[in-house]
């Protein structure tokens, strides 16, 4: 009796399935890198996509000849094309859509900025998430966009890494392939708060140095070509240079309006 009783208890216990696996406590307290979180809404995430996507009928045929503009360029998929529909990310604020399909006749501005990312970007820092592209006018300037920014040409792209890095290492890798690279392809090289960097094809120039960096990586700008995209910079990355009293003088440049983007 004895035995039947502990087999028929060994029976439930086997049937039984197996309590889930306890985490350790380091990787529940570790937090997961998501640099895009602070300039993605919801909204502007994936499965706002989806929402705008089926809001209005015609988006899809406008959505499909943008990719295959881009297929036939040989640069499609460097970055996935739902995320280069991506507005500002003040969309809301502003009362624009978190997504919007350039006009046609924008699409090759951004050719060549892919090309560079392809090229250049993506083999220094990893996979990067694209959180700005295209800014039509009104959005543009609601958002703090510079009158002359390369997001309302649909040139400028501004990214994240997707791989855990400092903002110095970012600045670091990304400085060194824009001096070699940078100057057949246009590129502009811009970098705003925490690890959110700008790139377009418009004109061969880098601003926001971090001091950390500069002697590696000095700015290639006149003042007049610096902004920032609504994000605090955490320091004045653009040094003051003071013109000797022999020179001849020169009105001085247009201070940038704080909150302007390229």
């Amino acid at each position: 009796m004895a035995l039947l009783l502990a087999f028929a208890l060994a029976s439930v216990r086997a049937a039984q399935p197996a309590p889930p696996a306890t985490p350790s406590l380091a990787a529940s307290s570790a937090p997961a890198w998501d640099p895009a979180a602070p300039y993605v809404t919801r909204g502007q995430d994936e499965p706002g996509y989806r929402s705008w996507y089926l809001a209005v009928p015609g988006r899809a045929a406008q959505v499909k000849a943008f990719n295959d503009y881009l297929l036939s360029a040989d640069v499609s998929g460097i970055l996935p094309t739902w995320q280069l529909l991506r507005t500002a990310s003040a969309w809301q604020e502003c009362g624009g859509q978190p997504f919007e399909v350039p006009p046609t006749d924008e699409w090759p501005h951004m050719i060549q900025t892919l090309r560079y990312v392809r090229d250049y970007v993506i083999p220094a820092v990893g996979p990067v998430e694209a959180v700005s592209a295209y800014r039509n006018p009104v959005l543009n300037k609601c958002a703090g966009g510079a009158p002359e920014s390369a997001h309302k040409l649909d040139s400028a792209v501004d990214l994240v890494p997707l791989r855990p890095t400092t903002r110095e290492a970012l600045m670091r890798s990304l400085c060194a392939a824009h001096s070699e690279h940078g100057a057949p392809y246009n590129a502009g090289l811009g970098f705003y708060a925490f690890l959110r960097f700008h790139v377009d094809s418009t004109k061969f120039r880098r601003w926001n140095m971090d001091p950390a960096v500069l002697p590696e990586c000095p700015p290639l700008l006149h003042p007049e070509d610096a902004a920032s995209s609504g994000q605090p910079l955490p320091v004045q990355a653009i040094p003051v240079q003071v013109t000797p009293p022999q020179a001849q003088p020169t009105a001085p440049a247009a201070t940038p309006q704080a909150g302007q983007a390229h």
